[in-house]
């Protein structure tokens, strides 16, 4: 019996001793089957990781491949496809070739390219002045944020559009406009009023707006590269007070995890509502949409007008709502890029920091590392000095505190919502004169130094 006891305490104290062992290594660096220290410890932690992969695979696919259906409204009604292919190739006109498409800012995804494309680019035997050259790009699934759909004699039937088309562009490895993707980037070259405007009907348009088709197309053809209207078809309101188009820059959508608002309008929603609403609204796929405040006939007289299309919107078959969760995930995961050395003055942007958390006093409202401000991050035009049109297009009149984080990727096209400010220089100039800072010429300098380099590469992980 003595010994059976010394037996069990022997091992009892060596199970203890192992457990302490195991207790103390941190659990993160837990060893898998294989040794390495990459498996998660728990099944919860491995269903975690799990979903979260699931996630940004569908989530991305979703983001560049998606067209929610929308080709029923691009290509079966407004019949876009048709000026795409020329009429030579099934359509109306000369067609849209890959140089003509290039110019609109329409981005080709390199990777999609198939290796003898790619030496026929490079050495010119690839016609970019034929039409017919775009409709194979379109069947390489190339063209950045647009699918084309092929019937059985290979003719282009119609066309659809992604979340990509906006807010994605290339590198331009290859070739200007040719090269790898680079997701959440604003395509600041992207004429979305002018690509639209190329279609033939732009009927159902000019119904919600109670207008002719050539108004339409001036509109449209007056938004520029980088804009676009999202609240037209909700209030009608094509111009500025200034008389200037009302349409908006282009946002990037990376940097934006922790972030409250993601619009330029503070109160219409995070990333998740406002795909959903785009993809509604904006794109015309089919799915479901609610929100009530678009019931408002005095602010959003044109969605007031028709519930079934905008704030109580729900098709018979729902191909967004589904893919809502994965796309949110992939947004989020989205980090803002830093900048390439060379394109800021690390000197001045050291002496910029301690402005803008000093004398600029710039993270009252811009608060590291978010650039925003946590939690309600909203103001009125009285707070930021400027007019209040755009902010009474949203429902709670209020601007967001944009987020600064890869504010060097898209110094095109200006800042604000509407690139009042045509460089960071006049942003801080403005701010300056508002808050009567006092900043001297090179305090001014240094803080655009400082904002050019954002993030740092410990704020973006690197």
């Amino acid at each position: 019996m003595i010994a059976v006891s010394r037996t069990k305490i022997v091992v009892a104290a060596l199970a203890v001793v192992a457990l302490v062992q195991v207790a103390r290594r941190p659990r993160a660096e837990h060893p898998g089957p294989d040794g390495s220290d990459k498996e998660p410890v728990t099944r919860v932690d491995r269903d975690v990781r799990g979903n979260a992969l699931r996630m940004l695979d569908e989530g991305r696919n979703t983001f560049r491949f998606d067209t929610f259906g929308d080709e029923a409204f691009w290509g079966d009604t407004l019949r876009l496809h048709e000026v795409i292919a020329g009429s030579e190739l099934g359509g109306t006109g000369p067609g849209l070739t890959p140089t003509e498409a290039l110019a609109l800012g329409l981005k080709v995804d390199v990777d999609a390219l198939p290796a003898h494309v790619r030496v026929g680019l490079k050495h010119g035997t690839v016609d970019l002045d034929d039409p017919a050259t775009t409709l194979a790009l379109l069947k390489l699934d190339a063209v950045v944020g647009v699918t084309g759909f092929f019937g059985d004699d290979g003719g282009l039937r119609s066309v659809g559009i992604q979340c990509a088309l906006c807010h994605s562009t290339v590198d331009d490895a290859f070739a200007p406009g040719i090269g790898r993707r680079l997701d959440g980037w604003a395509n600041r070259d992207l004429d979305v009023g002018a690509i639209i405007a190329l279609a033939p009907n732009l009927q159902p348009l000019a119904d919600l707006l109670g207008t002719d088709q050539a108004t339409v197309r001036d509109v449209l053809n007056g938004w520029g590269p980088g804009k676009f209207d999202a609240e037209l078809l909700l209030d009608g309101k094509a111009m500025r007070p200034d008389g200037k188009p009302a349409a908006v820059l282009i946002p990037p959508t990376f940097g934006l995890a922790g972030v409250n608002q993601h619009t330029w309008t503070g109160a219409w929603g995070t990333v998740t509502y406002w795909n959903a609403l785009v993809a509604n609204l904006e794109m015309r796929g089919k799915g479901t949409f609610f929100d009530p405040r678009l019931d408002d006939p005095a602010q959003f007289p044109i969605a007031a007008a028709h519930p079934e299309q905008f704030g109580h919107k729900r098709d018979d078959v729902d191909l967004i709502t589904p893919k809502l969760p994965a796309l949110h995930a992939y947004q989020l995961a989205l980090p803002a890029p830093s900048p390439p050395a060379g394109t800021f003055d690390p000197a001045a942007a050291e002496r910029g920091d301690r402005l803008f958390s000093g004398k600029a006093k710039c993270n009252g409202c811009h608060v590291e590392p978010l650039w925003t401000e946590p939690g309600w991050n909203l103001h009125p035009a009285s707070d930021i000095g400027i007019d209040d049109f755009q902010a009474n297009r949203g429902p709670d009149h209020v601007y967001r505190t944009a987020p600064l984080a890869g504010l060097w990727t898209h110094q095109k096209g200006g800042f604000y919502h509407d690139g009042r400010f045509a460089t960071l220089r006049d942003v801080v100039g403005h701010y300056d004169e508002f808050f009567q800072l006092g900043l001297t010429d090179q305090e001014a300098n240094d803080l655009v130094e400082y904002l050019k380099s954002l993030p740092g590469e410990e704020d973006a992980g690197g």
